[in-house]
């Protein structure tokens, strides 16, 4: 029976690891439909080379660090108990690879790209594991301080600040660092509208995301006797919640309509597995209201040009779910409880720093050693003929 349980809960693993490797499809897909045609090849191939290094560096580092061990042994030892650790890493590695996809979506059209994949090794190798072996492996002892200030340890189940809020505050550093694209605000006051150059693939790339997100959440359960229909049931409310209140608040764009399932479902992951899923379609909600009213307010008003609104849709959002989850879990609202609002604004605002810190540190260094963007005369022709020498279509013209 032990052998037939490990070999369950090594498929069941298996099976999130390859529907969280299928989201970052929908990363790929949800940036080039975003995009200006000029840079759609540039991100396809920055998702999936990006995905490549995240592997590397995981593999030989990053694993290491957040869970203290390694892979540095004979193939029979890697085998032992139908290769559950193996498959345990490949399931995380698609959680610490989504850090790079998010930063691609902030700082698209203008970044150079060799310096970007070295700033994804070392956020995946270190920035990136570092907070996640304290989240999530008891590392250093500060859950258990967390536990002593406010009687329970800062609750993540499947990421909304662990990966989420992480990813969108590493971002945010990068994108102001980066500068606004050319011509973005004009020196009268005025700003280039670029639209996104494919609602359709834009459509697909959120459509992906959202399906793949039922393995993100639901397979962090990790063991399949800890399998709950409430976390699917939760993730889905938020979607539709998320969902509506963008359709609302972003007055039938469609942008905001794709990006709001995906606001709602970041918003979740924290408290997936606690919330009673009316709570979860307020989350939701405020989470899809919250990422229109943010994303209009950085890129209008504050003429941050965060191309994707990674740091409203990752940053923010993750953020609030991290909170959310010590609200909503608890059982005066139909929650499961065993959280504390105290610990979660602990947690939360350490993740905050910690990757605000973390993205000055490796985008202000490889600035300043390197460069992070492309020459005037590259970011006008484009990134696709700049950087990889052919177009998304067969024309050459570069005025789109």
């Amino acid at each position: 029976m032990e052998a037939l349980k490990q070999g369950a809960d090594t498929l069941f693993i298996l099976l999130g690891a390859v529907m969280v490797l299928a989201m970052h499809a929908g990363f790929a897909f949800l940036e080039l439909g975003t995009v200006r045609r000029k840079n759609q090849v540039n991100a396809l191939v920055k998702i999936l080379v990006d995905f490549s290094v995240s592997t590397i560096a995981y593999f030989l580092v990053g694993y290491g660090v957040a869970y203290g061990t390694h892979f540095f042994v004979g193939a029979e030892e890697l085998a032992a108990k139908n290769g559950v650790e193996l498959v345990r890493f490949f399931f995380l590695l698609t959680f610490a690879a989504a850090i790079p996809a998010i930063i691609s979506g902030g700082i698209a059209e203008r970044a150079r790209f060799w310096p970007q994949l070295i700033a994804t090794a070392v956020i995946v190798g270190f920035v990136y594991p570092f907070f996640e072996g304290i989240a999530w492996n008891q590392h250093f002892g500060v859950q258990g301080w967390i536990k002593s200030l406010t009687g329970a340890e800062f609750h993540d189940f499947a990421g909304s600040v662990v990966v989420h809020a992480v990813g969108g505050w590493i971002a945010l550093p990068a994108v102001l660092l980066l500068g606004a694209r050319a011509n973005r605000y004009r020196k009268d006051g005025g700003i280039s509208a670029h639209p996104p150059s494919s609602i359709p693939f834009l459509a697909l790339g959120a459509w992906v995301l959202t399906v793949g997100w039922f393995g993100f959440n639901v397979m962090s359960a990790q063991t399949l006797d800890k399998i709950s229909g409430l976390v699917a049931v939760n993730s889905l409310m938020a979607m539709v919640g998320g969902t509506l209140a963008a359709l609302v608040a972003g007055k039938n764009d469609p942008g905001f309509v794709h990006n709001g399932p995906l606001a709602g479902l970041v918003a979740v992951c924290a408290g997936s597995d606690l919330m009673h899923p009316l709570g979860a379609l307020v989350v939701g909600a405020v989470a899809g209201a919250l990422f229109v009213r943010m994303f209009t307010l950085t890129q209008n008003k504050w003429k941050i040009d965060d191309v994707l609104g990674v740091w409203p849709l990752h940053g923010l959002c993750g953020t609030w779910g991290g909170i959310a989850a010590g609200i909503f879990g608890t059982k005066a609202l139909g929650g499961l409880g065993g959280v504390n609002l105290g610990a979660q604004l602990i947690g939360t605002a350490m993740g905050v720093v910690w990757a605000l810190v973390g993205g000055l540190l490796v985008y202000g260094g490889i600035k300043a050693f390197m460069g992070l963007r492309l020459s005037q005369e590259e970011e006008y022709n484009g990134a696709d003929l700049s950087i990889h020498m052919i177009s998304a279509t067969a024309e050459r013209d570069v005025n789109w």
